[in-house]
This record gives C-alpha cells, sequence and structure tokens, in this order.
C-alpha cells in the first residue's frame, strides 16, 4: 500500500482523534498548578420573574442582558430566585457547561408567575453533584408546596451536596428566597431558624454556602440570626466593588442590600455586585452579587 493511500485511510482517523482530544479539553477544568489557592465563585442572582407588566424590561427584552451578566462573571454556582421554568428552560439552553436543578415553590413543575424556582445552576467542568434536595418554611417542610407558617405563599429552599472535580473537595449549597413584607420580619427569623436547622441536619459540620434574597436588611434580626453561625461575604471580604446595596425596581438606584452570599469553612478573597445595563434595560431588578470563595 503506497504512503498516499496510507495517510488517505489514516486521515479522517486522526481528524477524529484530534478534536475528541480538543473537546476533552475544552471541557475539562484547568489543572490547580501547585501552590496555588483554588477559589470557588458563587452567584446569587434574584432574575425576577417574567412579568408582562415590565415594560422596556419584560423578560423577552433583557434575557439576553441577563445570559451575558452570568456569562461574563463565570460562576462556578448560581443560586437564582424569582425563576420560572420557562426562564430556566431559556437559560440551560444557552449554557451548555451548567446544569440545573429546582422545584417549583407550589410544588409541582407547572410554569406560571406564582411558581417560582430556587433554580441552581453550576458548572459541570468544574463541579460534581453528588444530591439535592429541597424543603419548604412550614410546619411541615417536607410536603411540597405547604403553606409559609403564616404567610400568604409557600416559601422554600433548595440544596445541592457537590464536590469540587479540582481537588475533591466536598461542600453544601443552600438557594433560598424570604417573604418580602416589611412587616414579615418575624416570619423571615422563623425561616432562618429553619435554615440553619436544616444546615446542621444535611451538612454536619461540612463546607456550607447560601445564596438568596433575603428581603432582610442587614443590620436587622434575620440577618444577625444567620451571621451567628455564618459569615456574610459582602462584611467579610478584603475587596469590595459595585453598589453595596442590590434591591433597584429597574430604575438602577437601589435602596437595600437584602441579596446575600453566606458562608462557612471558607475563606473569603473578593465579593462584588453587577451593576450591568444597556440604557434603561437592566438584566433585572436586583444586582446579582459575586463571591469567590477559597477553599481553607
Amino acid at each position: 500500500m503506497t504512503a498516499h493511500r496510507l495517510r488517505a485511510l489514516f486521515a479522517p482517523l486522526l481528524f477524529v482523534l484530534v478534536v475528541g482530544v480538543l473537546s476533552a479539553c475544552a471541557s475539562s477544568p484547568r489543572p490547580v498548578a501547585a501552590g496555588e489557592s483554588v477559589s470557588l465563585r458563587v452567584m446569587t442572582f434574584n432574575v425576577r420573574y417574567a412579568s408582562p407588566n415590565d415594560g422596556v424590561n419584560v423578560w423577552e427584552n433583557r434575557r439576553a442582558l441577563t445570559l451575558k451578566t452570568i456569562v461574563d462573571q463565570q460562576p462556578d454556582l448560581v443560586g437564582m430566585q424569582e425563576l420560572l421554568l420557562g426562564q430556566a428552560t431559556w437559560l440551560d439552553q444557552q449554557l451548555p457547561h451548567h446544569a440545573w436543578f429546582g422545584k417549583g415553590r407550589n410544588g409541582n413543575e407547572v410554569d406560571g408567575n406564582g411558581n417560582e424556582h430556587m433554580g441552581l445552576f453550576y458548572d459541570t467542568r468544574r463541579l460534581t453533584l453528588l444530591r439535592q434536595g429541597d424543603f419548604w418554611y412550614s410546619e411541615t417542610p417536607d410536603v411540597p408546596g405547604s403553606a409559609n407558617f403564616d404567610g400568604p405563599m409557600p416559601r422554600m429552599a433548595t440544596w445541592g451536596e457537590f464536590e469540587d472535580r479540582r481537588n475533591g473537595r466536598r461542600f453544601f449549597l443552600f438557594n433560598t428566597h424570604l417573604p418580602h413584607t416589611d412587616a414579615a420580619e418575624v416570619l423571615r427569623e422563623r425561616c432562618a431558624r429553619l435554615l440553619l436547622a436544616r444546615i446542621r441536619q444535611l451538612a454536619g459540620d461540612a463546607p456550607v454556602v447560601v445564596t438568596g434574597d433575603f428581603n432582610a436588611h442587614p443590620d436587622g434580626p434575620t440577618h444577625t440570626l444567620l451571621t451567628a453561625q455564618l459569615s456574610d461575604a459582602w462584611e467579610q471580604a478584603p475587596q469590595r466593588s459595585g453598589p453595596e446595596k442590590t434591591a433597584h425596581a429597574f430604575t438602577g438606584n437601589p435602596d437595600a442590600r437584602i441579596d446575600w452570599v453566606l458562608y462557612r469553612q471558607f475563606g473569603i478573597r473578593s465579593v462584588h455586585s453587577v451593576d450591568a445595563h444597556e440604557g434603561p434595560l437592566y438584566p433585572s431588578d436586583h444586582y446579582p452579587v459575586v463571591a469567590e470563595l477559597t477553599w481553607l
């Protein structure tokens, strides 16, 4: 057999081999150099449900900017609030290296403006999901859609246990959205106590991250209760940037810091809020917050 025919025979096989190697490299996390500190980028993002009443900021107008905001930050994990199933499905299609999970707070997968998900997106190149679950802030927390104590609508948390593929370390992330009215501080405290109890039950002494829209001020009793056991990334980070307050109602003028990243058994390198917008168009009515945590 001539050299020309051999090349013709093996060239397609060589092409497949090269493409396979390149694809494997592209889908794998960057290896860690000796002595390098491994960080974990966590974003909390109330994406604002797809309301038809948001004027220029309806979901169809802002979804590309929402996606760009996430992609630009390169998070390993994103805890989303107010996420409807249609929004989650669209984002999932645009984020090929991420997977997501989460249930509707009403306890089913039927979409609708009242059935937000505590959607957890994670980078599958970096993290392996070991187990997951949900619970509701109620007298029967394991009953999907159960009423929020004395509140008018169900409230819940979604959690996952992950393994970091770079070092084999395991941790938990809890994602939540607490009641929103000013008069609901006592109710938020009840939710916070249940959240802490479930962290103890599920995570034990393992490292933990909590993302959420807590609808509470950082000088109030809910924050005090949670930060007795967890650290607030915004308060502890040596480097901070972006607006401190996060809820801005599509105005760009935030009036409250209610979106937090809390953690334990991690170090904190930096934290920032993301105030990206295109003129009057915003990715959400909340600024997302990104914390860069480090393994201890």
